[in-house]
């Protein structure tokens, strides 16, 4: 065993019991707490469905705006999710819709072509410009800032009927898996509230996962939309570069960050995801992908990796979620007639390094400047021993990434070498999968954990993060819940402007396994077991 995994196991050795320590202080015996469960019909529907049925005048959309208020109000309390709303506005909004479609007197703007989720409620991250509305991204030093315009793929959502219900939490300055900051406090998971949401977009996800939002916008650079997908059991979705306009978000994301960055779709159900992305990219980003093409999951070919691989300073797989993926890739096996692939690449040992030089790379800007809001940089060692004291305006993670930052002024590295490596891995995986190839693997090596917990398992990111290194498109698919209710998933990969492909295998794995699983208590658990199959 080499030196690195002499140390490696060791650290894992230490972290484990300080999260089991740190566990018993905070949570103790706690049971864990639950949200109330959803007793609206009107709650377990598509956008898409939501959709036919407003227009059609089977429901009205302020029927369905008033449920998912209702259903906010009921869970918001609890989750800590939806941090600015705008109720009367979205009421009034609704009425507008359903006096137009009474009157029959609909103009081309409106019609089902144009705005084909007229009427349906939404949610979207707060990073992402609203037009009067708050746009902090959890900076304390932004808490009075008011959005002067909405971010283009809002634009495009609102031009597509969408009514915005609220804004929902992230993490300071979207640069950590945890949403928690100092403007609006700590999101909660509504299958277990003593977890956390994941982030950046984690208030989406959890909000979304509650049945408290139909559907929503977050961005990806590392996992924001894939990880808050993964914990709160939605689906998410990480586009091909370049297809939805990263430009309206705080912090900036343009020029040689849209690298990494991606904006795209997260909801409950598979059968928005596709319809929600045509909308955010518009007609421009739509030029690039083949989301009308016909995919005949039989000729697909499939891959499965990463159930067994290690990873440097990173987590072992947690075995359910290992377990999962397994009984996903027999389920395609045996449902189309299929060989699912089981392979490895010892480049993914290095995912995070990857991952970390090629955010080094794309950085024009200094973490420590954006957390002075574009303007004077922020000294990260005073603000450590301010928040010691508990005088700081800035969360431990952010500190913590600028005293990074600084180090890493000071460290040699081997930055070529590194990109050149991840530039191989790019190339093995993007020959593998050619136009016609899937990839299914983990999207985390362990379930929703414990608030704060994330502080101990800081690179665990390499496993979402790792493809935006890479540039693919990603689909995190929920997989049901786990032997504690927590939700399990996996990633299903594509090559570049291939999302056409992870998105039909979403919807495959949805009518195996079921999709979103409203949360349940712990006690209702007994006797489930995950996909069709008992016996799988």
């Amino acid at each position: 065993m080499s030196f690195l995994k002499k140390v490696q196991k060791f650290l894992e050795w230490v972290i484990g019991g300080l999260i089991s320590l740190l566990s018993l202080m905070i949570n103790g015996d706690r049971p864990r707490a639950r949200i109330p469960a959803i007793r609206d019909s009107l709650l377990l529907e598509s956008g898409v469905s939501l959709a036919r049925k407003i227009r059609s005048r089977e429901v009205t959309s302020t029927v369905v705006v008033e449920a998912y208020i209702a259903r906010i109000k009921e869970v918001n309390g609890l989750l800590n999710a939806m941090v600015v709303e705008r109720f009367n506005d979205a009421l009034a909004e609704a009425r507008q819709v359903d006096e137009m479609l009474d009157s029959g007197n609909v103009p081309d703007r409106f019609s089902e072509k144009n705005a084909p989720f007229l009427g349906v409620p939404v949610s979207i991250k707060e990073a992402f410009s609203v037009k009067g509305m708050a746009n902090t991204s959890g900076l304390v030093s932004r808490k009075d800032v008011k959005a002067p315009n909405d971010a283009p793929p809002v634009a495009n959502m609102k031009r597509a009927g969408c009514i915005v219900l609220g804004l929902t939490n992230c993490s300071e300055l979207c640069m950590w898996y945890e949403s928690s900051n100092y403007v609006y406090g700590k999101t909660s998971n509504p299958y277990d509230i003593r977890r956390m949401v994941g982030g950046s977009s984690g208030g989406e996800g959890c909000i979304i996962g509650a049945g408290a939002s139909v559907m929503g916008i977050g961005a990806d650079i590392g996992g924001s939309i894939r990880m808050p997908a993964f914990f709160n059991g939605v689906f998410g979705h990480k586009p091909s570069n370049d297809v939805v306009s990263n430009v309206g978000q705080f912090p900036t994301c343009e020029g040689k960050g849209n690298e990494l960055m991606v904006t795209g779709p997260i909801c409950r159900f598979a059968a928005d995801l596709a319809p929600l992305l045509k909308v955010m990219a518009g007609p421009h980003g739509m030029a690039k992908l083949q989301l009308d093409t016909h995919v005949d999951l039989r000729r697909v070919r499939y891959f499965s990796m990463g159930t067994d691989d290690r990873k440097l300073l990173v987590s072992k797989l947690d075995p359910e979620l290992r377990d999962a993926q397994l009984r996903a890739a027999r389920y395609l096996e045996e449902e189309l007639d299929v060989q699912v692939t089981h392979t490895s690449n010892r480049r993914f040992y290095h995912s995070i390094s990857f991952w970390f030089e090629m955010m080094q790379a794309a950085d024009e800007e200094s973490f420590v400047s954006l957390m002075g809001d574009h303007g004077s940089a922020v000294n990260c060692y005073v603000e450590a021993a301010k928040r010691c004291v508990g005088r700081s305006q800035h969360t431990v993670p952010a500190i913590a990434l600028g005293l990074l930052e600084s180090l890493d002024r000071v460290i040699p590295r081997k930055s070529e070498k590194v990109l050149r490596a991840c530039q191989k891995l790019r190339n093995e995986i993007m020959t593998m999968l050619g136009d016609d190839g899937v990839l299914l693997y983990p999207t985390h090596p362990k379930m929703a954990l414990f608030h704060n917990a994330p502080l101990l398992y800081p690179f665990n990111v390499a496993y979402t993060g790792i493809f935006n290194a890479l540039g693919l498109p990603v689909t995190q698919v929920p997989l049901g819940l786990s032997s504690n209710g927590l939700p399990l998933g996996v990633q299903v990969v594509g090559n570049r402007y291939c999302d056409h492909l992870t998105l039909a295998v979403a919807r495959e794995l949805e009518r195996g396994f079921g999709g979103w699983t409203a949360p349940i208590a712990a006690s209702s658990l007994h006797g489930k077991s995950l996909g069709k199959d008992q016996g799988m």
